[in-house]
């Protein structure tokens, strides 16, 4: 046999060997996936305390993935017929998912739909992208320093006298919850080509997006989240204190048209900030932004080249959120920030609660879907704004 001919043989057998691995695998591989995604939940809801074992549930208590598969199929029969909510409590238990709690607090949205939400979230919610998002068991509490620490130079045998300490504020937004009541006849629930888990998933999505994505922009913290943009907390940047706002004038009292004002915002912003900053401000703002130039007529906006690359804006990326406010008097539509130390959004590891309700309107069923969140600015050093005022 010719080098050519062993050549061509060993690739061959290369290859064949190749396919039968994947053949064997893939699906474990798959199902591994599965099950590493629902472990990620119940580490997420406190739920999943580690330990020994061969198998993935074998870490700790983790989440039985079987029970998880009986508790989704037990949660969408309950959906339709409302029955035998004993034994949809009782599967919870098994998988993991919560310990017995009040009935009247309704059950828990089976992982595979909760993880879906979470997904959808992140791809219609600007905010949820941009900031940090933890989860939390109770009440959210963080120090923060507000700055003050010095340090100094001294030799190495002499006299070190003591420095100023830092001044420390508490970060600790209130939970509130967020609902929506999604409603339906019980003649389609009982319809067996009608897919309760989708309609669920998607009804719940377009009341949760628009909902959060509002209050993370403009939420006043009254029995919802304290969104970025509270005018009261607002100050021209000259006069910026700590736990306050600051914001660049646009230079003309209705109009954006001096895109000068765009540097100035960015320099507003301390360069330890400045490297890991996005814009953010709505699709109409940013028509106006990408018709901008410099004195040499090159326009100030660049599109993502490379594939997933985001759209620039200064050399930083834009990202778009319609809850940002349009171009007007007084009003502030674009932020420029390292969101991610500037807002924090505080997930509860109670997860998406749903109580179905078929007594309220006859031949309907009501589905009480409810979520509990906590935002805020976490750190008002990391974000500056646009004002459209002319100074």
């Amino acid at each position: 046999m010719s080098e050519n001919e062993t050549l061509v043989k060993l690739m061959k057998d290369m290859g064949e060997g190749v396919e039968k691995f994947k053949a064997k695998y893939d699906g474990r591989f798959a199902n591994l996936e599965k099950q590493l995604e629902a472990i990620e939940t119940a580490v997420a809801r406190g739920q999943y305390t580690g330990g020994g074992g061969s198998s993935l549930s074998g870490f700790g208590a983790g989440i039985d993935t079987q029970a998880a598969r009986e508790h989704k199929e037990k949660f969408l029969a309950w959906a339709r017929k409302g029955s035998d909510p004993d034994g949809l409590r009782s599967l919870e238990v098994q998988a993991n998912l919560s310990t017995l709690s009040d009935p009247d607090g309704g059950f828990l949205v089976p992982i595979e739909i909760e993880k879906s939400i979470e997904r959808l979230a992140l791809a219609s919610v600007a905010m949820r992208r941009l900031a940090r998002v933890v989860t939390s068991k109770g009440e959210y509490t963080k120090p923060l320093s507000k700055g003050g620490a010095t340090g100094g130079w001294v030799a190495e045998k002499a006299a070190r006298p003591e420095t100023d300490t830092p001044e420390l504020t508490l970060f600790a937004p209130p939970m509130n919850e967020i609902y929506a009541m999604p409603s339906v006849t019980q003649k389609l629930l009982d319809m067996s080509d009608f897919d309760v888990e989708n309609w669920l998933l998607e009804e719940i999505n377009d009341v949760f997006v628009t909902t959060e994505g509002a209050g993370f922009i403009g939420g006043n913290g009254v029995s919802r989240v304290k969104g970025i943009i509270d005018s009261a907390l607002m100050v021209a940047n000259a006069s910026w204190v700590y736990g306050k706002t600051g914001y660049i004038a646009g230079g003309h009292a209705t109009l954006l048209n001096n895109a000068d004002k765009l540097i100035d915002l960015q320099h507003a912003l301390k360069p330890v900030y400045r490297q890991n900053a996005t814009w953010l401000m709505n699709d109409t703002t940013f028509s106006v932004i990408r018709k901008m130039k410099d004195g040499e007529g090159n326009y100030l906006w660049r599109p993502g080249l490379a594939e997933n690359a985001p759209d620039t804006l200064l050399g930083k990326p834009v990202e778009i959120d319609d809850n940002m406010p349009d171009i007007g008097a007084n009003a502030y539509p674009i932020a420029f920030g390292d969101f991610k130390r500037a807002y924090t959004i505080v997930d509860h590891v109670s997860g998406v609660r749903l109580l179905r309700d078929p007594f309220t309107v006859k031949g309907y069923v009501n589905f009480y879907v409810t979520k509990r969140l906590a935002a805020g600015i976490s750190n008002y050093e990391a974000l500056k704004f646009i004002k459209i005022a002319s100074s």
